[in-house]
């Protein structure tokens, strides 16, 4: 009859072995544990990348950037054609030229019109995008200073130059008459990448209709 004492002291060790390994574990996952308030600088969902919020901060600092950089269209298609890449270093960014330019509106499709500039060098044309779709990361790129190691993935860089284009279509665009600008004279300001050398697609940052 004394097997059960024999046990019970070996029982309540083991119970307060258990007990104290319980209380290291919780120890270590307290310590490893950070209360993060909502609203707080560590809210996860404050952090989160918020392409609407970076349109309206970025667009204007883009369109300022563009405005005090733009170069004559006349002035930028003479010094290409006489030297592209002497022109590249001087003028753009990553590829990205700043431009103004003043010129009557010929034809247009899916809200891509041509626009005829006095004094422009043959065969070049230029074409304005004005909506509905702003397609192209020139707004993105135009300026140097938003880059990818600004953002966490390839999905939000992206999503950053759809924001741009987003913001400057509602602060630029959306007052114009699209459909109706043939034969109006426009006063651009915008930026384009030099894919075709005789056919430059321009995304504005400031339009006028005269």
């Amino acid at each position: 009859m004394s097997q059960p004492a024999d046990i019970a002291p070996q029982s309540r060790r083991t119970l307060l072995m258990s007990a104290a390994f319980a209380v290291l574990v919780l120890g270590a996952i307290a310590l490893d544990t950070t209360v993060v308030r909502i609203g707080s600088e560590q809210d996860v969902r404050a952090a989160k990348f918020s392409p609407e919020a970076f349109g309206v901060e970025a667009f204007p600092k883009v369109q300022a950037n563009v405005t005090e950089r733009a170069v004559d269209v006349v002035e930028l298609a003479t010094a290409i054609a006489a030297d592209a890449k002497a022109a590249e270093a001087k003028y753009s960014v990553a590829g990205v030229y700043p431009v103004k330019f003043e010129g009557v509106v010929g034809e247009g499709k899916s809200g891509i019109y041509y626009v005829d500039v006095a004094g422009l060098p043959a065969p070049l044309r230029l074409r304005v995008q004005t909506g509905p779709a702003i397609n192209g990361t020139e707004l993105r790129d135009a300026s140097g200073e938003i880059t990818f190691s600004q953002f966490t993935n390839q999905i939000e860089y992206q999503d950053a130059g759809s924001a741009l284009n987003k913001e400057m279509k509602k602060l630029v665009l959306d007052g114009i008459d699209n459909v109706a600008l043939t034969g109006k004279t426009l006063v651009v300001v915008g930026a384009f990448k030099l894919v075709n050398p005789k056919n430059w697609l321009i995304t504005p940052v400031s339009l006028e209709v005269k």
